[in-house]
């Protein structure tokens, strides 16, 4: 029986999460239960799984821990750890279950939702000498099978019972744990890493970005910095957009509710919108989660024709989402951003080549910004779930069909992920690693056949007959806030020159010289330079350091030998010293920097 128990356990561990790390974890997790109940006895244990590279588990407690128990704690799992408790599983009926958890109401909760799913189907419980856990497993054989020194205590939250901020709020203890000390000071390592390139901090320093209480949690405010390397990045897919040929289009914040009722979008993200509006006689109007519904109205207020197609429409559109308060987090998480949205209206013998193009964009994209390390993954449908979907089976069958043939042609490493379609369609993800090896969901192509049908969508074909048009869903960066967010610690703040708010700054030794500066100030803003002049009376040094701190890619250093010869002398962010040379030499040494590189050998097989 209790082979069984264990062999089951096992079907838990996720595909993606290395066996050994997910039960090192998970029984690193019992662990901390256990030292946190014995350091504070009146603490309910809730939950605590193993996520990503940590674990978590959450406490009901009357106040959060302090530094000194968060280093008792730590020290009493290594303690246990060394104990060598064994991992028990056993099977305990409904009753038992509720008798052992009878004063933790949190147990008590997820012991009645299991009741309810499988009837009188027992449940599994864990003990580890005196702590016993309501738990479904997979777990180490006794605790020494942890390392002493491969375990560390992270950091405290908050958190609300099952995600509901209606629920109880709780304090959730989060720690890591690894084979040995080794990996746990690589990953520490990474931590600070991670934490030196922060974009919350990174954003405060280098002024690109700032949330203000008075205007609200979740909604950015870009600062000039930030506004102008937003713009860029703008400009750069604008300008790609329409060599593909697509047209912009603007449209408004706000839609009346119908319009999502007939997408499906409401009440399909209902808990994640913000509630509708009743006042001021706006009654029935939501403020924009997508921009779909709003580009479909402008394919439909005209006829079209087959030889129109297919009809590009894109955006840099604002969208509202409610994201929990805890949820939110900087740039990668907000109430308001902007899509880099796009839709395209197709003939369903267009439908491969669009894909194709929308495909080969991402990739330019991430090219673009040195994203070199990416996978593709296929979102597919839950064929034992399709209520959660709209559209008929073989509608989906078709458009997934489409999708794979396309990736499959292109020779991309693509991975298949059942569930994760959107609810209108199967799409394309690109998960991207950043420098620090984190992965990240970015640009994002969505295959739709379903909404063409919601909105009664149609095109005159050749043979004067109504066909319905496939509708494509492409956004390179995806949330433009987001991909800032990710590009900034990405690249640690150090944005290629073409990308960076402020290129040049223009310095003089002293202000002696502050009309020559001036003037090589001028010539570099006549070629189009974003940049700075500093004739401040502040020491060169203190002035290049300023510089440096901010990113600047390059500072022209100016005194009496550079104003005498009409030359220059150029510093790098870096701190190396370029030396002398004319503004010409300088402007021709940078030409190849000023524009991003837009490979054109990305996609490895050519389109049919």
């Amino acid at each position: 029986m209790v082979e069984e128990l264990l062999r089951r356990a096992e079907t838990y561990i996720p595909e993606d999460y290395d066996p050994n790390l997910y039960k090192i974890r998970h029984s690193a997790a019992h662990i901390m239960a256990q030292a946190v109940v014995e350091r504070f006895p009146e603490a309910k244990p809730t939950i605590g799984p193993p996520i990503e590279d940590r674990f978590y588990y959450d406490f009901e407690m009357s106040s959060p821990p302090h530094e000194e128990d968060l280093s008792w704690i730590e020290d009493r799992m290594r303690a246990i750890i060394k104990e060598r408790h064994r991992f028990e599983i056993r099977e305990v009926a409904l009753d038992e279950a509720r008798a052992l958890f009878a004063d933790n109401p949190y147990k008590l909760e997820l012991i009645e939702e299991l009741a309810a799913q499988d009837g009188d189907t027992p449940l599994t419980v864990y003990q580890q000498g005196p702590f016993v856990d309501l738990c479904r497993g997979p777990h180490v054989p006794h605790t020494g099978y942890l390392k002493p020194n491969g375990v560390k205590l992270l950091s405290i939250a908050g958190a609300y019972w099952r995600g509901d901020a209606e629920k109880a709020q709780l304090i959730r203890i989060y720690g890591t744990a690894w084979k040995n000390r080794t990996q746990l000071q690589e990953y520490l390592d990474r931590l600070e890493q991670a934490r030196a390139r922060d974009h919350r901090v990174l954003g405060k320093k280098l002024e690109l970005f700032m949330f203000s209480e008075k205007v609200g949690p979740g909604l950015p405010l870009w600062l000039p910095a930030g506004t102008t390397l937003r713009e860029t990045l703008v400009n750069f897919l604008r300008e790609e957009q329409l060599r593909r040929g697509y047209e912009p289009v603007i449209t408004p914040h706000i839609g009346h509710l119908d319009l999502y009722r007939t997408s499906g979008h409401y009440p399909y993200y209902s808990e994640s919108q913000f509630p509708p509006m009743h006042s001021h006689g706006m009654d029935g109007y939501l403020l924009k989660p997508m921009n779909c519904p709003h580009h479909i109205q402008i394919y439909a207020h005209k006829r079209r024709s087959y030889r129109e197609l297919p009809v590009k429409l894109a955006e840099f559109g604002q969208v509202y989402r409610y994201e929990q308060t805890g949820e939110l987090g900087g740039l990668t998480r907000v109430r308001g951003f902007t899509v880099d949205d796009a839709h395209i209206f197709c003939r369903h013998d267009q439908v491969e080549e669009e894909i194709w193009d929308s495909v080969d964009l991402a990739l330019q994209v991430l090219g673009a910004l040195d994203f070199k390390d990416y996978s593709v993954q296929l979102s597919l449908r839950d064929p034992s779930n399709h209520e959660r979907y709209t559209g008929a089976v073989e509608v989906w069958e078709a458009a997934e069909d489409s999708m794979r043939k396309v990736v499959n042609k292109m020779n991309l490493d693509v991975r298949e992920e059942l569930g994760e379609a959107a609810f209108y369609g199967p799409k394309i993800d690109f998960m991207v690693r950043d420098a620090l090896g984190r992965q990240w969901q970015l640009g994002t192509v969505q295959l739709d056949y379903n909404l063409p049908e919601r909105f009664d969508l149609w095109y005159t074909g050749a043979d004067d007959e109504r066909h319905r048009p496939a509708m494509i869903h492409r956004a390179p960066f995806g949330s433009m806030e987001r991909f800032i967010g990710v590009l900034i610690e990405h690249c640690a703040g150090v944005f290629p020159l073409w990308l960076a708010p402020e290129q040049v700054r223009v310095m003089s030794i002293s202000e002696r010289f502050a009309d020559y500066a001036g003037d090589v100030h001028a010539g570099l803003q006549e070629e189009g330079l974003r940049t700075t002049l500093d004739v401040r009376s502040e020491k060169i040094g203190y002035k290049i350091r300023e510089a440096e701190l901010l990113k600047v890619p390059y500072m022209v250093v100016l005194g009496a030998r550079e104003a005498e010869g009409k030359t220059i002398t150029v510093r790098a962010r870096s701190g190396e010293n370029l030396g002398g040379m004319t503004l010409d030499s300088f402007l021709d040494s940078i030409q190849n920097d000023r524009s991003p590189i837009m490979r054109r050998d990305l996609v490895r097989v050519p389109k049919e």
